[in-house]
């Protein structure tokens, strides 16, 4: 359609569009990304201009003029998101920050709590029958433009087309201003990629699986984590904004869609902002659908898709686990945007779940990330009630459904190692945990991430294996008395009782990864894991190290007693150990019968009511490693 010939008084050069706002104006702008550029400046450089108030999401061109004086008297900002160009006016105070959920946002407008006069937004040309596309600004720009007296647009023939609710009538819109530029783009943060996002990109791997539905939040962190999930299977996405992050996934075919249970086979977005290679990829391609944030956002509508995680990140993490996401003390950073929105509709989806990641440590290493309080001033933007998974480069901490106790091992365990036992103090004097706990390892355990195999059972389960730490106290606990007394017996060749914090710590406190280790087996019940089998070994004399394991009854006799000797054995080779040495009850035949299978030239020696089993790593009829071995 020929806008000239359709509508010809509708269409006016920028500087007569802008005239038309009138002195004290509520002007609403259009998201980020897709903000029309040439109207903000010919709205700025008019001088007729005055007292104008500006309502916007993410902001990036009035960056340029938010440091003149002259426009700070002439214009008022109040933005919904800080963006990075935005940051450091923030912290000055030159823009008000609007603190809100972004599915509420198109509310505010709807019920005028928020009143517009004129609405500045950018659409692509219309189609034949006079059809523009908000492209790649759907989120709260069609709201804003629907509760708005005055709609001004730019049709630019540079704005991708985008499928879904993104489609403006011509004869919606009040004036047209023909002007094309490029596209605002936002593409330098994802180019970095270092060590800690590597290590966290590791984790995140580790807790999605094939077929998920994933929401991306807003940051740098979120999107450059992305790429480690390239080897994943059919994955959906449902999310507030498209990055370049996600460009790998779709191109490597991780992202299929077709899993998805709420709109199969399509990318449900508010918002793209990248690259010119990604506005390319989304023009004119039906596999995204655009909706606007009270849908996109809604808890409810989120929850429709099965399997939904949602990874989002933060500026801090207490050790209850509140989370700051908008303000780094006093000084406002960012937005709460859409993290508690997605939080809450991945709790309710079915199989859903939550990741906050962050890097342990701020400024060059100086700062923890994960606090025994939250800073002063610093706003919660999510509940600890709320929080799932909070992962780091040092590992996964989960706390849904955990305690105060648990939850400050679990995150103190996450916490760079040089702030942990800071923060074990801390947590000792708050009374959060026991006043004789023993903190975390103070190294860098990264290595152990070898030490994590898996077993298929016939049964069809899979269990994983890991070594054990200091924040698995409670499932260790209800592991051991989930047994039967007989097994316990066995193991520990007395009716043990009681297996009590106190008991526990003492175990801790021998395992130091190498010359003391202790390997669990973990199987799914549900979405959260149980212990079904503890190995362990110690140091003893003359090279050897004492091993021992027990496996919950209902697990017995599926081969888990001999996988988990020979992964300990594998360890155990690593730290310069010779063999093992085991004492077993006489009437223990089915652990003698594990050791005899492993090294049948194995030395016996037997007394009145147990014996002593000696067993060399060199047994030359050792039959070959029957498991894969973890990758050290």
């Amino acid at each position: 359609m020929d806008v000239r010939e359709y509508c010809p008084h509708k269409v006016v050069n920028a500087e007569k569009a802008v005239s038309k706002i009138r002195r004290g104006s509520r002007v609403f702008i259009g998201t980020g990304c897709g903000e029309p550029q040439h109207l903000i400046r010919t709205m700025v450089e008019d001088m007729s201009m005055q007292d104008i108030m500006i309502y916007q999401m993410l902001s990036s061109t009035l960056s340029d003029y938010v440091n003149e004086d002259m426009f700070l008297r002439r214009f008022s900002l109040k933005l919904f998101f800080i963006s990075r160009a935005m940051r450091k006016a923030a912290f000055e105070g030159k823009i008000d920050y609007i603190p809100t959920y972004l599915s509420q946002i198109p509310t505010l407008f709807f019920s005028k709590r928020i009143g517009l006069d004129v609405a500045l937004i950018q659409v692509s040309p219309p189609d034949k029958f006079g059809y523009c596309s908000l492209g790649v600004s759907v989120d709260i720009t069609r709201s804003g433009m629907e509760n708005a007296k005055l709609v001004i647009a730019q049709v630019n023939p540079k704005m991708p087309k985008t499928w879904g609710d993104s489609f403006v009538h011509i004869d919606e819109i009040d004036y047209i201003v023909l002007h094309e530029e490029d596209i605002v783009e936002m593409t330098s943060s994802y180019a970095k990629r270092d060590e800690i996002t590597r290590r966290i990109g590791m984790y995140v791997s580790q807790v999605v699986d094939d077929e998920a539905t994933i929401q991306v939040g807003f940051g740098h962190l979120p999107n450059a984590i992305m790429p480690y999930l390239h080897k994943k299977k059919d994955l959906g996405i449902h999310t507030q904004v498209i990055t370049d992050g996600l460009l790998p996934l779709l191109e490597k075919k991780a992202i299929t869609n077709k899993k998805k249970t709420l709109i199969p086979g399509r990318v449900v977005a508010s918002l793209c902002m990248g690259s010119k290679k990604l506005y390319e990829f989304v023009h004119n391609n039906p596999m995204f659908y655009f909706r606007s944030s009270d849908y996109v956002n809604d808890p409810t509508v989120i929850a429709r898709n099965d399997n939904l995680i949602s990874i989002s990140s933060a500026l801090e993490v207490d050790l209850t686990g509140q989370v700051c996401s908008d303000s780094m003390g006093n000084l406002f950073y960012s937005g709460i945007g859409d993290q508690v929105d997605f939080l809450r509709g991945a709790a309710m989806s079915k199989g859903g779940f939550s990741i906050v990641a962050l890097p342990s440590t701020a400024q060059n290493g100086t700062v923890s990330r994960i606090v025994p309080n939250l800073s002063e001033g610093a706003g919660v933007a999510t509940t600890r009630a709320d929080v799932d998974i909070v992962i780091t480069e040092y590992g996964i901490a989960e706390l849904q459904g955990k305690s105060i106790y648990q939850r400050a091992m679990e995150l103190t365990q996450i916490a760079h190692p040089k702030f942990r036992e800071e923060l074990i103090e801390s947590a000792r004097t708050k009374r959060y945990i026991f006043s004789d706990q023993l903190p975390p390892a103070q190294e860098d355990l990264i290595f152990l991430e070898g030490y994590k195999t898996t077993m298929e059972l016939k049964n069809g389960k899979t269990v994983l294996f890991r070594p054990l730490f200091p924040s698995d106290e409670f499932a260790y606990r209800n592991f051991y008395y989930s047994l039967q007394e007989k097994t316990i017996y066995y193991r520990f060749f007395y009716k043990m009782k009681v297996f009590s914090h106190e008991v526990l710590q003492k175990q801790y406190a021998s395992v130091d990864y190498k010359k003391n280790m202790s390997l669990i087996g973990l199987v799914h019940r549900k979405r959260h894991q149980e212990i079904i089998a503890i190995g362990s070994y110690a140091e003893a004399e003359d090279d050897r190290a004492e091993v021992a394991f027990v496996v919950r009854e209902d697990y017995q006799g599926m081969g888990i007693a001999s996988y988990i000797l020979e992964q300990l054995e594998i360890i155990a080779k690593e730290n310069d150990y010779k063999g093992f040495v085991a004492t077993t009850l006489r009437e223990n035949a089915a652990m003698i019968h594990v050791f005899k299978r492993r090294y049948p030239n194995a030395k016996i020696i037997s007394s009145s009511s147990d014996y002593v089993i000696l067993m060399d790593f060199d047994d030359p009829d050792k039959p070959k490693t029957k498991f894969r071995e973890p990758e050290v």
